[in-house]
């Protein structure tokens, strides 16, 4: 059950360290000096990047309470 808290640990590290990253894509995105349309196709590939980001790191967390309710 060892492994699947350290599994699911890193799980949700990665999917907070890939939110992180999309902070800081937005943030670029934002202070570009691109067209108002271009700053929203990148906007939304960063959507795109966030919810996956989150799904990986909900199922990290899952995994981490899983591995606790069995060990």
């Amino acid at each position: 059950m060892e492994m699947l808290i350290w599994g699911g640990t890193a799980l949700t590290l990665a999917g907070v360290l890939t939110l992180l990253w999309c902070i800081l894509l937005a943030m670029r995105a934002r202070k570009s000096a691109l067209p108002e349309e271009a700053i929203k196709a990148q906007l939304q590939k960063v959507v795109v990047l966030n919810l996956g980001a989150l799904a990986v790191s909900a199922l990290g967390l899952i995994v981490v309470v899983v591995g606790v309710i069995l060990g």
